[in-house]
């Protein structure tokens, strides 16, 4: 069934199981970025090496992660455990055992699209935290705002990162503009802070991963389809069209 869907070239998302031994569980929230090299047989094929800000990414070998592809047919997902690395053609490749059958996954709004957009923030006051447990995202117009950017978005979050931290579990009030159908549009959405980090190479300069909550279903539609016209406009780009 691999063959028949995943094909060389293909995109992959990997991240490592949330049992996987000699990893640890900031580890395990990472999600890297790669893409299938070949397909060695039915269950077994070579993916390129990640990379991280240039820095090759050398996931361990025995190690087990949840592999999601992109597919023309669409998002599949199964476990894979590495079993090798090498070099070969001058890239770097992880040889991967799948651990389960490859099946269809739906969930759409999980795919990432890299970016660079302007967003506004603040966190949340108490009674808007109060609204939003009772699923009404009331928000309290006026309060200010800091600037920042995001890196990556999907109709499930956003990464972003700024000269100011968050605090983990915290949730905050985002604003940021996305041109779809030829139009633009505010989308003034509620998020929780899942991860926050300081990046190595900037100091002072921090990365937040949020994931949207109490998300409108048409907001959240019109996020994906800007994401999917986006990957089309890239994709013609790349072909010289």
């Amino acid at each position: 069934m691999l063959s028949k869907y995943v094909v060389p070239g293909n995109k992959v998302e990997i991240q490592a199981v949330e049992r996987a031994k000699y990893i640890d569980d900031l580890e395990k929230k990472k999600v890297y970025q790669s893409q299938v090299y070949d397909i060695l047989s039915e269950d077994r094929l070579e993916i390129i090496m990640p990379v991280d800000k240039t820095k090759l990414i050398l996931l361990p070998v025995n190690a087990e992660y949840d592999l999601y592809f992109y597919t023309p047919s669409g998002l599949f997902q199964c476990f894979a455990t590495v079993i090798d690395r090498y070099k070969t053609d001058n890239h770097f490749i992880l040889l991967m055992e799948l651990n389960s059958n490859l099946r269809k996954f739906q969930r759409r709004e999980y795919y990432r699209l890299s970016c660079a957009l302007e967003m506004d923030s603040r966190p949340l006051e108490k009674e808007e935290v109060e609204a939003v447990e009772k699923r009404d995202n009331y928000l309290v117009p006026g309060l200010p705002l800091k600037r920042s950017v995001i890196v990556d978005i999907s109709g499930g979050g956003i990464r972003f990162v700024g000269n100011y931290a968050y605090e983990p579990e915290s949730l905050i009030c985002c604003k940021y503009n996305l041109a779809t159908d030829g139009r633009v549009k505010e989308y003034t959405l509620v998020a929780k802070i899942l991860t926050v980090r300081e990046l190595e190479d900037r100091p002072g300069i921090y990365e937040h991963r949020a994931q949207y909550i109490n998300i409108d279903t048409a907001d959240r539609e019109e996020i994906i389809r800007f994401i999917f016209e986006e990957e089309r406009k890239y994709r013609k780009r790349e072909k010289g069209l």
